[in-house]
């Protein structure tokens, strides 16, 4: 009878999981302590249940209540850190923020800033901007740049100095260290109009019409304008 407990109970426990009830659970910790409580009664005098064998089935049962306590610690933590991100992501409206996008506006008070992202230092970083038929308007060579985000603003004016027509226009970013390609990504201004919920209950970003809706990972930058 030694090995009463040991095939039936303990299997079942293991195969419980955070998603089990906590009645279960309670039902399946008061089924093991019968079970261990007739077999200690039942045992063969002349072979009786070893201490390390008790003391490991115990370990088991200690265990399933553990991970029952830390599941419920976790979901409490989850909760903390969502509650957090919202409040984060409420704090950010009427903020002006980069992410990644390549839009730039030029209105009459002026145009909207972008910027790059690198991933890592560039020797030589060239912007070029172009017009909604696609048409090289403008060219910036910035430089050398450190792996990172950096902020710019375009004066609005085109290659012969006019200034550039009202409407929306793209960039697009170059960058290489040596002979090497360097990953450069372009970043666009939008204004933090207000908070939703995705359908895990993280917040999201409305950006209004010049990007889609954001999440708090894709802004690179908050801009003070």
């Amino acid at each position: 009878m030694s090995n009463i407990i040991d095939s039936g109970v303990i299997n079942s426990m293991n195969a419980t999981d955070g998603a089990g009830s906590a009645r279960q659970s309670d039902d399946l910790r008061e089924s093991f302590m019968t079970l261990l409580i007739t077999q200690l009664q039942n045992q063969d005098p002349l072979n009786p249940m070893e201490n390390a064998e008790m003391t490991s089935q115990l370990a088991q049962i200690n265990t399933v209540s553990g991970i029952e306590e830390l599941n419920s610690t976790l979901e409490g933590i989850t909760g903390q850190i969502d509650a957090g991100h919202t409040l984060q992501a409420i704090a950010l409206i009427g903020q002006g923020v980069l992410v990644p996008g390549d839009r730039i506006l030029v209105g009459e008070e002026g145009t909207t800033p972008f910027g790059v992202e690198l991933a890592q230092s560039a020797d030589e970083v060239a912007v070029t901007i172009r017009d909604g038929a696609g048409q090289v308007v403008r060219r910036f060579d910035v430089g050398p740049m450190e792996a990172g985000v950096e902020s710019f603003e375009w004066d609005g004016k085109l290659e012969d100095g006019e200034k550039a027509p009202e409407g929306a226009y793209s960039v697009s970013v170059e960058a290489s260290s040596g002979d090497r390609q360097v990953d450069a990504t372009a970043l666009n201004y939008a204004v933090v109009n207000g908070v939703s919920s995705d359908s895990d209950g993280a917040p999201r970003l409305d950006l209004g019409g010049i990007s889609e809706q954001a999440s708090l990972n894709d802004i690179r930058q908050i801009l003070s304008i």
